[in-house]
C-alpha cells in the first residue's frame, strides 16, 4: 500500500493542454474515485499516474518515490481496463500468472498468489478455463485478480463495469467494495456513473474540462456542493437550480435577507413534496410521470417555463 500525491500535474498535447494544474492527496488505503463526464480528463488522469501517459509538468508521488520518469512496470501500480484485456488463447491460471512470469518470478510463489487471488474472487473452479467459456462478469474478476497478483502499492480500475448489464455492475461493484475491505489497500477508480461513486469511495475527486472541481466524501459532496456543476452531477435525478428571477413570490421571503444579491436556488427532487395548491411554493404543468414502482419522478414545468423534477413516494 502507498499513498498518491500529485503537484501542479499538467498534460499537453501539442499547444492543447487537457489536465490543468491538479494537486491532489490520496492517502494509503484510501478508496478514491474520480468521477465526470466524458472529455473531463479522468481517465488520462488516471494513465498520467499508470505511466502510461507522459506527464508535461508537475510531480505525481507514489510513496517517498516521484515517479515521472519511471516506467509504467516499475511504479508498483497494477491496472484493471474496461476491456478485460485477457489473451484468448489462455486459460484462466496463465492468463493471472503472465505478468508474475514476465518478472521471473519464482514459480511456487506464482501458484501460492493465483491461487489466493482466485480464492478472494472465488474464481478457483474456473483457473482451467479459457476466457470464451466465461461469463462479462468471471472474465472481469479474472482481470482483477491478475492485478491481485501482482500485489502493487497502488489498484487503478478504468470504467471496469462499463461493459457488463445492470445486473452484473450491482454485483461486481459489491464484490469491488468487498475486495477492498479484505486488502486494504490503496486504489483508485474512474467512471462517469455518480451511482458508483457515491456506493464506493471514501473519497470523491469530481472532474471538468481537465480541472478538479471538488474533492470530499460522497455525502460531502451531496450535502455540500461547490458550485452547480458538482450539484447536479451528484445525485440522480440531478438537482433543480431555480434562478432567483424565476421564483414564485411566495418561495422568495426564504430568500429575502439576500433580496440584492444575484443567485440560484437548487433543490433536489427528492427534497420536493406534493402539496395543496394554496400551500405550494413552486407549482406548474405536469409533463410526464415516471412510476418506478416505490416513486415517481414528476417532471413539471413552472408558471415562468422552469423544468423542474420532484421525486415522489408511492407508498402510502
Amino acid at each position: 500500500m502507498a499513498s498518491l500525491t500529485l503537484r501542479g500535474l499538467r498534460k499537453k498535447y501539442e499547444e492543447l493542454e487537457v489536465i490543468h494544474g491538479v494537486d491532489l492527496d490520496i492517502d494509503d488505503g484510501e478508496f478514491v474515485v474520480f468521477v465526470g463526464p466524458s472529455g473531463c480528463g479522468k481517465s488520462t488522469l488516471l494513465r498520467m499516474i499508470a505511466g502510461l501517459e507522459d506527464i508535461s509538468s508537475g510531480t505525481a508521488k507514489i510513496g517517498e518515490k516521484i515517479v515521472n520518469d519511471v516506467a509504467a512496470s516499475k511504479r508498483g501500480v497494477a491496472m484493471v481496463f474496461q476491456t478485460y484485456a485477457l489473451y484468448p488463447h489462455m486459460t484462466v491460471y496463465q492468463n493471472m500468472s503472465f505478468g508474475l512470469k514476465q518478472a521471473k518470478t519464482d514459480p511456487k510463489e506464482i501458484d501460492i498468489r493465483v491461487k489466493e487471488a482466485a480464492d478472494i474472487l472465488q474464481i478457483t473452479d474456473y483457473l482451467d478455463r479459457s476466457p470464451k467459456n466465461l461469463s462479462g462478469g468471471q472474465r472481469q474478476r479474472v482481470a482483477i485478480g491478475r492485478a491481485i497478483v501482482r500485489d502493487p502499492e497502488v489498484f487503478l480500475f478504468d470504467e471496469p463495469l462499463s461493459n457488463l448489464d445492470a445486473a452484473l455492475r450491482v454485483q461486481t461493484r459489491l464484490e469491488i467494495a468487498r475486495l477492498h475491505e479484505r486488502l486494504g489497500s490503496t486504489m483508485i477508480y474512474v467512471t462517469h456513473d455518480q451511482v458508483e461513486a457515491m456506493t464506493l469511495a471514501d473519497k470523491i475527486v469530481v472532474l471538468k474540462d481537465g480541472y478538479i472541481e471538488q474533492v470530499g466524501t460522497p455525502m460531502d459532496l451531496y450535502e455540500r456542493p461547490n458550485n452547480s456543476f458538482v450539484a447536479q452531477f451528484i445525485g440522480s435525478p440531478k438537482m433543480n437550480i431555480f434562478p432567483n428571477t424565476d421564483l414564485p413570490q411566495k418561495s422568495k421571503s426564504v430568500l429575502s435577507k439576500l433580496k440584492d444579491k444575484k443567485i440560484d436556488l437548487g433543490i433536489r427532487p427528492e427534497h420536493l413534496i406534493e402539496c395543496k395548491e394554496k400551500d405550494a411554493i413552486i407549482s406548474g404543468k405536469l409533463d410526464l410521470v415516471e412510476n418506478l414502482g416505490e416513486y415517481a419522478l414528476v417532471h413539471m414545468t413552472s408558471d415562468n417555463g422552469m423544468e423542474f423534477i420532484a421525486k415522489l413516494n408511492n407508498s402510502p
